[in-house]
């Protein structure tokens, strides 16, 4: 099957388009992320959103309008006990992901095990995305993006230097929990891309393959997003030809990705 002959089907034209936004979005959250070392909190609220999918499922409700409020709040309670706590960061994350899963397999269990909606959910399916999900996955990036606009200096202040920018009159506290409710959408808009199991690898992968090539932070957000593209594109292509999954595809052409950057930076 040609290349062409692929992305004339309209449910690749869709996986494209979604894939695309949702990916940026990761991309350019996951380099704050990483600039902050709270790179694991994407591992953490992706298992939080495994929970929240099985109670939208369990109420016979549509999972993301679930998931998205009780990913945010857990992402609120992440930062509270690194805090607030006293707590190391990967211990908060570690706590409230191990809640998140156990109510999942729980509520799973109580509807009868684990279904093909859920399944879809846990390891992605891209290729199945409807046009609903196309268009609340691109308007609920782009809203990601604009905030990450209007606050982007106040975001690499926070990033760079914490008590630095409190001095300079930056509210910290809601600037951080700014990044991690727009790191909680983020990452329930990608399940559906990835699935539960690899949302933390699209957040990471195209962040530390663009800080490889050592250019200016602007730079480094665009090849970032590049980076995120590419790595969707190419994944959904790929999985398509030799027909496997889409969702570990893209994050394997993510990691080669990475490893050109590396060799790039050598």
């Amino acid at each position: 099957m040609e290349i062409l002959e692929i992305i004339q089907y309209s449910f690749v034209q869709k996986a494209f388009i979604a894939g695309s936004f949702v990916a940026i979005s990761c991309s350019v959250l996951g380099l704050f992320l990483v600039l902050q070392r709270l790179s694991l909190i994407g591992h953490g609220l992706s298992h939080v959103s495994f929970g929240a999918v099985a109670v939208g499922l369990f109420l016979g409700l549509y999972p993301i309008y679930i998931a998205i409020p009780i990913v945010a709040l857990s992402s609120l309670l992440i930062l509270k006990l690194a805090k607030k706590g006293r707590m190391y960061g990967d211990s908060a994350i570690g706590i409230v992901s191990a809640l998140g899963v156990s109510g999942g397999i729980i509520l799973s269990s109580l509807s009868g095990g684990f279904n093909v909606d859920l399944f879809s959910y846990l390891f992605g399916n891209i290729l199945a995305i409807s046009s609903i999900e196309m268009y609340i996955s691109m308007g609920l990036s782009l809203l990601v993006l604009l905030i990450v606009y209007l606050f982007y200096y106040e975001l690499i202040s926070v990033s760079f230097n914490e008590d630095y920018a409190k001095t300079t009159g930056v509210k910290t506290e809601f600037i951080n929990s700014l990044l991690v409710v727009l790191t909680a959408i983020a990452v329930v808009l990608a399940i559906k891309i990835v699935g539960v199991m690899l949302v933390s690898s699209l957040l990471i992968l195209p962040a530390v393959s663009a800080l490889q090539l050592k250019t200016s932070f602007k730079n480094t957000l665009f090849f970032s997003s590049f980076f995120a593209v590419c790595s969707v594109a190419l994944g959904i292509i790929i999985s398509i030809i030799l027909d496997i999954p889409a969702g570990a595809t893209i994050i394997l052409v993510g990691f080669v990705l990475f490893l050109i950057s590396f060799l790039i930076r050598k």
